[in-house]
């Protein structure tokens, strides 16, 4: 099947990713303007991005008693201080609000008997969230003069003169070819796994912590536009369940277990509890042949027994399905814990689009929410539904005192694209390719994770060992204009691959920017094994003249605010 039709579409805002920011962005737009709003999804809107299966708890609340202050201190000593602050603050003002919005929605917030929502340590209450995605897609789909399309893959963005006006795609199902020309457009399709060869390569691949249709598409489209983006170097790398992948603040948090070695030892308290040294203290525990690491519950209550076989039926099931499987369970035994691949995520991590305080890229009119905007860690959840709201805000507002229409033309600008989707497209009788997608990503995730600092290295990377990883993904590069798929549905992962490996060339540059050892196992530079105070700057890079060019940007303080000169 080739692709013989383009469908041009106009819409005022272009929202990019159905998924938390996404549909946020929307019901916003519509409850304070009569904007046109246009949702591009790649899979399903009511079952996509980050919260399809559900989460079982909000971990960015502003708690009684604590402050939004209190939350940016927590983002600092996290994130060791490379944290925008006016993203900072400006998201944490928002989280009670929109929270208050999704349980107005349907949302099940657990409560206590005086009616104040139940608390899971200083910033988290717990919630019923099996079905918070269908919540939002629902309340989106009932909005008037909003356009969903599921199944619609966007591969490219239309600028001129550093603007956006659109983006261009194709149908999974139909396999037409779509150009949507957009006075805005909001990017928020998330951040990038399947970098680097997982915990569960080969069938299990699929068994991450983040999801795994989230390719970084809406970096790369970025990247390929010259958009600057930041703190890739931040990778982030869950500490999970062993073998299921399945969340350990369930259980840390939840019930309060430790961090043990095989020896029983306590060694959390050893290294650190900041998300990165958690990681870290485990994987020194087995350099140092103290492992296996576990969490300690084997002295919890029957009820919290129980109480942790329902949760994770909630999200994740597959560790429930495993403790009933053994015949044991979280009292019976301690959860073994392991760190995951690395990804690049805004939402938990600060990696992504250097934006302004209203979210606006550098490329004008297109704004970035959730974890594709950069600059903001430990946002989760309620975070990415505040940017989302920003960003529409900012949109209204821009639209407001604008004094000239924006041209959105009104013909077809790329005649060229139904021949850029073909060429990856098998033609019949024509031999299949000596490679497929599957094979060079597989290439990819073993070089990365070789070269770039995975799982097989303990994290750790060296310069030489990155000026290898570079030159290895733009090998791969080239291969893949040599890759056919036989259908439409099939060239999705085409896309998903060079999107990877765009985010690939960006993330190597980055580790080599940042000279230090800020973030133990996230960035673990052998080359520069300590801290230092020469490092508190914001890595940023951007393409210019096909060549990745790294930036050093000034740390944004509490109190001022940045905004682009667009110069």
């Amino acid at each position: 099947m080739k692709i013989e039709e383009t469908k041009l579409l106009h819409t005022d805002v272009l929202i990019i990713g159905g998924g938390t920011a996404g549909c946020y962005g929307a019901l916003t737009l519509r409850k304070h303007s009569d904007l046109s709003i246009m949702i591009a999804e790649k899979a399903h809107i009511k079952r996509s991005g980050c919260l399809a299966a559900g989460v079982n708890a909000l971990n960015a609340y502003i708690v009684e008693g604590r402050t939004a202050d209190d939350y940016v201190n927590y983002q600092l000593k996290d994130a060791n201080c490379i944290v925008r602050e006016d993203l900072a603050i400006t998201m944490c003002e928002g989280l009670n609000r929109v929270t208050a919005e999704l349980e107005k929605l349907g949302l099940v917030i657990l409560k206590n008997p005086d009616g104040t929502y139940v608390a899971r340590g200083n910033r988290n209450i717990k919630i019923n969230g099996e079905n918070i995605k269908p919540i939002l897609a629902d309340a989106v789909a009932s909005l008037d003069n909003v356009t969903i399309i599921n199944r619609l893959v966007i591969t490219d963005y239309i600028v001129e003169n550093n603007t956006i006006l659109g983006a261009v795609g194709f149908h999974i199902d139909t396999g037409i070819a779509y150009e949507i020309r957009a006075k805005y457009v909001i990017i928020a399709t998330g951040g990038a796994s399947g970098l680097y060869r997982p915990n569960n390569p080969g069938f299990s691949r699929h068994k991450m912590w983040y999801s795994p249709f989230n390719t970084g598409a809406g970096y790369a489209m970025g990247i390929r536009h010259g958009a600057e983006m930041t703190t890739f170097e931040m990778r982030f790398i869950a500490l999970r369940c062993k073998d299921t992948i399945a969340p350990t603040g369930t259980i840390a948090q939840g019930v309060g277990a430790l961090q043990v070695n095989s020896r029983g030892e306590v060694y959390e308290t050893k290294y650190g509890i900041t998300t990165s040294e958690r990681v870290y203290g485990t994987v020194k525990e087995n350099i140092d042949g103290h492992g296996p690491c576990y969490l300690e519950t084997t002295n919890i209550s029957d009820e919290q027994n129980s109480d942790l076989l329902k949760a994770y039926l909630n999200m994740a099931p597959s560790q429930t399905l495993r403790w009933i499987e053994n015949g044991t369970g979280p009292k019976a035994e301690n959860v073994e814990i392991e760190g995951t691949e690395p990804y690049i995520v805004g939402g938990h991590t600060a990696s992504g689009y250097w934006v302004d305080t209203n979210r606006e890229t550098t490329i004008k009119n297109l704004y970035a929410a959730g974890d594709v905007a950069g600059g903001c860690p430990q946002k989760y959840v309620t975070g990415a539904l505040v940017e989302g709201e920003i960003a529409a805000l900012a949109i209204i507002e821009k639209e407001k005192h604008l004094e000239s229409p924006i041209n959105s033309h009104e013909h077809l600008q790329n005649l060229a694209l139904q021949d850029e989707y073909n060429q990856y497209l098998l033609s019949p009788g024509e031999p299949k390719p000596r490679f497929s997608v599957y094979d060079l990503e597989e290439a990819m995730q073993k070089v990365m994770d070789t070269y770039a600092g995975g799982i097989s290295t303990m994290y750790q990377y060296t310069t030489k060992q990155l000026e290898k990883a570079e030159q290895e993904i733009s090998r791969i590069e080239e291969l893949v204009t040599q890759v056919k798929v036989e259908a439409v549905r099939e060239l999705v992962f085409v896309y998903e691959l060079k999107e990877r490996l765009t985010v690939c060339h960006v993330l190597i540059a980055h580790l080599l920017g940042r000279k230090e050892t800020r973030w133990h196992t996230f960035g673990e530079f052998l080359d520069y094994p300590e801290s230092s105070d020469a490092g508190l700057h914001y890595v940023n890079s951007k393409l210019v003249d096909g060549c990745i060019q790294v930036l050093e940007r000034p740390l944004v303080k509490r109190g001022e605010r940045y905004e682009h000169s667009y110069s």
